[in-house]
């Protein structure tokens, strides 16, 4: 099965669809920049009361939350499955998926993507060259490439994460309120985790690695060398929860009792 293939062509219908209703789309696109710039007032608003934070410079949180901002979008664009349980399971839509010979989390991913969020990367990578310019950043001619593995590796534990999460409706279908709440978690990503207590500095790192999608990996462009082995498990990290999250898929496909029963 060619998926490359069939990824570009639901991309391709994606974007016919999209740009039939253009106001939709740019509407869309407007809410997302004003959500990120929200969040940036809020780092600015902080640091109007402090000149640092845990040791944590008002350029250094700026950056982090840029680089935040490029997995995120990523994640946000491709893996929009926070409705998974109520729209498959309970409304039946995953008899449907199983009748195709694709492998059904790669069909719902195609299916709930909302490739607009992207334009966060653009809005991240600006942030990112604002805040570094700022602090008078040198960038290696290799940076890039440890740059868009580090980014990857956060978009991994990302969906990791959120696809495990949305396997939990293959064994119970009722619905519950821990997605939303493990976005609001997510947030915590974006700030250096060690201006929280250990406990949660610890979730943050081996629990929920939300840390990685962040703060770890922008430590090593800050040249903050105490985070750099943090920094470069990031895609380690990031893939071997991807793997777990799609072994529990799996498993989780053979659990379906189907929209009948």
């Amino acid at each position: 099965m060619d998926y490359i293939s069939i990824f570009f062509q639901y991309v391709g219908q994606y974007l016919k669809t999209r740009l039939t209703y253009r106001a939709d789309m740019v509407v869309e696109i407007f809410s997302d920049l004003l959500f990120q710039a929200v969040n940036l007032v809020f780092i600015l608003v902080v640091f109007g009361h402090t000149s640092l934070l845990a040791g944590w410079s008002k350029d250094e949180m700026i950056f982090i939350y840029g680089f935040f901002l490029v997995p995120f979008s990523i994640f946000a664009s491709f893996f929009n499955i926070w409705d998974f349980t109520d729209r498959y399971i309970v409304k039946g839509e995953m008899d449907r998926i199983l009748t195709r010979p694709v492998h059904s989390l790669f069909q719902i991913v195609l299916e709930r993507m909302e490739l607009e969020s992207l334009f966060g990367v653009i809005t991240g990578l600006v942030v990112m060259f604002y805040a570094g310019n700022q602090l008078g950043l040198e960038i290696s001619w290799y940076d890039p490439f440890i740059f868009i593995l580090l980014v990857i590796g956060g978009a991994l534990v990302y969906a990791g994460i959120f696809i495990a999460l949305a396997t939990i409706g293959f064994w119970s279908d009722s619905r519950t309120d821990i997605m939303p709440m493990m976005y609001n978690i997510g947030n915590y990503g974006r700030y250096p985790v060690d201006i929280y207590n250990k406990v949660i500095k610890y979730v943050l790192t081996w629990i929920l690695p939300f840390a990685f999608v962040g703060v770890y990996p922008s430590s090593y462009f800050l040249r903050r060398e105490e985070w750099y082995t943090y920094a470069f498990l990031t895609p380690v990290v990031g893939l071997v929860f991807f793997l777990i999250a799609v072994a529990l898929w799996n498993v989780g496909v053979t659990k379906y009792r189907g929209a009948g029963n």
